[in-house]
């Protein structure tokens, strides 16, 4: 069996999940009642309640019952769950939606949350501290050695600088998934998944070499990035898209790209736009790549191809 994207919607400045269902499942040619499986990435920390994913359901609609599951992150994950569900023959359609609403607090401190908490986390160091640590490391090993340091008018927490660091608005999006026969008759060109893959490295950050990403580089082994035209990084900084580019081995006529960053949607938003360029023609082999944890810690990588 294969697996194929088929629709994807997203919204950049609101998380209101209705629309965002509306345009995915038009984009796909389903109807609500047609998708066997829902799933979700999201984080109560950042939207501020409880349970908040259980309050998203309700842009789902109270009937018919649903299948349904969520985990806490990014929403590629998410996908990568729904993925496993169609081809153990569990599901034939899914529906992956992740949002973020960073407006809600400090994002740069409450991502602080996700380090080691006896040693780091009770430091408080914000986002951008962690990632100039990454930075630095990598100047220093000559990983990055194109960076000027000499103009601190702009730093943000050097040697970061204040257009290094991708936007980060609220934002939805949501991916429509079909197995073989289904993609068939829904879309003339899906945009099929032949490599889905995600590592993951020691959170401690002097347990890693962080100017290497090793997570990223098996999981681009795994998945097969081999003829790969576009490549969607989810990459907050622009040295971790260098940093990306290396460890999978991306040549250079590879198109690489960032966008803004919408927390829990991001690297669902990737996967999604990656699909695009194959569903409207643009190209035949795409990446769409997500991150999770501090500097890179955790990546996923999903390759999709004109052909199964």
């Amino acid at each position: 069996m294969s697996v194929a994207v088929v629709g994807f919607a997203q919204s950049i400045g609101s998380v209101d999940l209705v629309p965002v269902f509306q345009r995915a499942l038009a984009n796909a040619g389903l109807e609500r009642r047609e998708v066997d499986f829902w799933c979700s990435g999201s984080s109560d920390y950042v939207v501020g309640r409880a349970f908040s994913f259980v309050s998203a359901v309700d842009a789902i609609g109270a009937s018919p019952p649903i299948c349904e599951s969520h985990v806490e992150m990014d929403a590629a994950w998410a996908l990568y769950e729904a993925y496993v569900k169609i081809l153990a023959g569990e599901a034939e359609t899914a529906l992956v939606y992740g949002f973020g609403a960073a407006s809600a607090g400090d994002i740069r401190r409450i991502l602080a949350l996700q380090l080691d908490p006896y040693t780091v986390a009770p430091l408080w160091p914000d986002a951008v501290s962690i990632a100039a640590l990454q930075a630095r490391a990598a100047i220093d090993a000559g990983v990055l050695s194109d960076v000027d340091l000499s103009d601190e008018s702009d730093w943000v927490a050097p040697p970061i600088r204040v257009n290094h660091c991708a936007p980060v608005p609220d934002g939805a999006a949501a991916v429509v998934l079909a197995a073989t026969e289904r993609a068939r008759q829904l879309r003339e060109r899906p945009a099929w998944i032949t490599g889905f893959a995600h590592r993951i490295d020691p959170q401690g950050l002097g347990e890693r070499d962080l100017t290497t990403v090793p997570s990223a580089t098996a999981a681009a082994a795994e998945a097969d990035v081999a003829g790969v035209e576009v490549a969607e990084l989810h990459a907050p900084y622009l040295h971790q898209g260098l940093l990306l580019r290396r460890a999978m081995g991306l040549g250079a006529k590879t198109r690489v790209t960032r966008r803004p960053a919408p927390m829990f949607a991001a690297g669902l938003a990737r996967i999604g736009t990656a699909a695009e360029e194959i569903l409207t023609g643009r190209s035949t082999v795409t990446l769409g790549h997500a991150t999770s944890g501090p500097a890179l810690q955790q990546n996923l990588v999903c390759v999709m191809r004109a052909e199964p």
